[in-house]
């Protein structure tokens, strides 16, 4: 992963962890603890992604994020200990390509990097947006269909057809929430009768190849009485 990327985050342990795996992986890393030197350092270094933590001392991550929008296209990823879900919004809102938030896994950080930097090279490569819309990419899953391939966190999951097209319907309508039955109807085009497991066994399935805990799942969720969503 030959990439340069700016790291902002007034707390010195969690920028250098983050450079740690970050320069493990073949990047460039930029680090300092305020806006105003982020500024600095994104005017005079041509960067591939940045990593902006909100709480700064100067300015906000958002502002600095929004600064940043003005004239550069590269990905931003939120990195902050605040949970709240107007956060995530407003640094979706302004710009942000991805939020995480304290504390993380440092793979995972790594996995979404390296899926923000493959969205960009194909969004560079293709002159536009919306890339190739057979693969979809986000939280370190990626999953294509035209290949019928799926990593999580830059590891292969071997699917099922079932399982790949239950995902697939899912990751495509993400944030939404799927029915069991238009689940089952979509993918196995038969009619969907009451008090059928089916969606439910291959859901857990699911989760298990993706070593998802079953009470709190960090994709697959369930919405009780109504389906399933990935978000």
């Amino acid at each position: 992963m030959d990439a340069n990327i700016l790291v902002v985050d007034d707390e010195p342990e969690i920028a250098d962890l983050v450079e740690v795996y970050l320069k493990s992986e073949g990047c460039a890393v930029f680090k300092c603890g305020a806006g105003s030197q982020a500024l600095e350092i994104v005017r005079e270094q041509k960067l591939d992604l940045a990593i902006l933590d909100v709480m700064l001392p100067d300015i906000s991550g958002f502002t600095l994020c929004s600064e940043i929008r003005r004239e550069h296209h590269f990905p931003v990823i939120m990195l902050t200990a605040r949970t709240e879900d107007m956060d995530k919004i407003t640094g979706l809102t302004i710009g942000a390509d991805d939020y995480i938030t304290k504390p993380f896994n440092p793979l995972e950080l790594v996995a979404r990097v390296k899926a923000q930097l493959r969205r960009y090279t194909r969004y560079n490569e293709t002159g536009k947006s919306g890339g190739d819309k057979d693969v979809i990419d986000f939280n370190g899953l990626v999953i294509n269909r035209s290949t019928h391939e799926c990593w999580l966190y830059d590891k292969p999951l071997t699917l099922t057809p079932i399982e790949f097209d239950i995902l697939w319907m899912l990751c495509e309508n993400r944030g939404q929430v799927i029915s069991a039955e238009r689940l089952f109807e979509s993918v196995w085009q038969e009619k969907y009768l009451e008090r059928n497991n089916t969606v439910m066994v291959h859901i857990r399935r699911l989760r298990e190849k993706m070593g998802e805990p079953s009470r709190s799942p960090r994709f697959i969720k369930t919405v009780w009485g109504v389906g399933y969503k990935i978000d």
